[in-house]
């Protein structure tokens, strides 16, 4: 391996790795998904920020049909919130007690609901114990419906203890809780835990998942191109097979580094700074955010090493098929891991220290996504990352020689796509 990589021409792999960098980061798709992903992911969250607090800008006109006679006058005293322009969240038009004719009192309200000379009505029964309800025509606007339940809640509530002497703040009094503040323990100190920790791993995950399997596709499809177009067998006339897959991966790798150095940069931003535009809008979900620089080191150098790993699997198995139909059929190969890590992510998630998640993040094929995941979570052991890197490197560095074994035989057979034990054997040719 040493004298392959030593006796490399530098000028005809710089020459490779140029025309394959290049011939990435000029298309469109990326230079597109380059800034479309961290802007998607930014107006994303301010959707999130901005539906969670958004609040209506007008009063709902609301009539009160008291069948009891006693309830009206305090479910009207619990509607007393404010818009964010200062006016009653709900303006109360008008209040009817014990109504003679009820079913004209309701047909008349109905009607004026449809010519929207009201938004709502309740409707209170003559026995408390039976349902509440509100006709109106949006039934799901629930930022209204909140608050009117809770004062329908506590005007029952009120009337139950009253019946049996006691008052109701005596009860509120009673059962206040606290609030219960979540600190999160580091060798940094400690921080306020609001969720943070959580999304950032997610975003992590997912983010390592998708350029992993996403570059090595490209990878894949770089070699089947080539070689479907019989592009392949002018290059290997002019370069060796090991050099040819060195360059290409190292070409994909650096477009592959850019766009990933990019997404790393604009996810710490978001997450760093998220808070500023929480705030901004009134809210506080995504404040005291932030992303260590250790953890984007680490998340980068996992991501190189998988990125070697897979992109050299799959190569190969480009290099050993014919078209597009074959490798897809293949592919589940390299794929596989990378599938088998979101399904237990979560489980890592939970307790990123038990032994099934410690041992899970060593074994070379997991540790790109699952090791990184724990780092993000609660920093392992400086001899269980150690010893990760360790076995990602030997692993890597053995499935590339493999990997350049099936590339040199491979690129240049068509025909039928061949068996795993053809593509085993082919590892046995000197």
């Amino acid at each position: 391996m040493k004298s392959l990589l030593t006796g490399l021409p530098v000028r005809k792999l710089r020459l490779i790795i140029k025309r394959e960098y290049l011939t990435r980061i000029k298309t469109k798709g990326f230079i597109i998904g380059t800034i479309l992903v961290p802007l998607i992911g930014l107006a994303f969250c301010l959707l999130i920020i901005f539906l969670v607090n958004h609040k209506p800008t007008h009063s709902m006109r609301l009539v009160i049909v008291d069948n009891s006679g006693t309830l009206a006058q305090p479910i009207t005293q619990g509607l007393d919130a404010k818009l964010e322009n200062g006016q009653p969240e709900f303006n109360i038009v008008q209040t009817v007690l014990r109504p003679a004719s009820p079913d004209a009192v309701q047909q008349d309200l109905r009607a004026r609901i449809n010519s929207e000379k009201i938004d709502a009505y309740l409707w209170i029964p003559r026995d408390p114990k039976d349902s509440f309800e509100l006709h109106m025509r949006n039934p799901d606007n629930f930022s209204l419906i909140g608050p009117l339940s809770g004062a329908v809640d506590q005007a029952v509530i009120s009337a139950r203890l009253s019946e049996r002497g006691v008052h109701l703040d005596d009860i509120k009094a009673v059962l206040h809780g606290n609030d219960l503040k979540l600190m999160k323990v580091s060798d940094a100190g400690e921080a306020e835990e609001k969720g943070q920790s959580i999304g950032i791993a997610i975003a992590l995950v997912v983010l390592l998942y998708t350029a992993l399997l996403m570059y090595g596709i490209i990878t894949m499809r770089s070699v089947l191109e080539e070689k479907t177009t019989r592009t392949m067998e002018v290059l290997i006339s002019a370069v060796p097979p090991f050099e040819l897959l060195t360059g290409k991966i190292l070409g994909v790798a650096a477009a592959a580094f850019t766009q990933f150095a990019v997404w790393m940069i604009s996810t710490a931003l978001l997450f760093t700074y998220g808070a500023l535009a929480a705030m901004g809008m009134g809210g506080t979900a995504m404040s005291g955010v932030h992303v260590p620089i250790s953890l984007v080191l680490y998340a980068t150098i996992f991501f190189i090493g998988g990125y070697f790993l897979y992109s050299s699997m799959f190569a190969a198995i480009g290099a050993a098929c014919s078209n597009e139909q074959d490798a897809q059929q293949l592919q589940w190969i390299a794929m596989a891991p990378l599938v088998f890590c979101m399904v237990i992510y979560s489980m890592v998630l939970n307790d990123p220290t038990s032994t099934a998640s410690v041992v899970l993040s060593e074994i070379p094929f997991f540790a790109p996504v699952l090791m990184a995941l724990r780092i993000s979570l609660q920093t392992p052991p400086a001899w269980q990352i150690a010893l990760s890197l360790f076995l990602l490197l030997a692993t890597t560095v053995g499935t590339i020689w493999a990997s350049a074994k099936i590339y040199r035989v491979g690129i240049l057979m068509y025909g039928k796509r061949p068996s795993l034990v053809e593509m085993f054997r082919w590892l046995r040719y000197s």
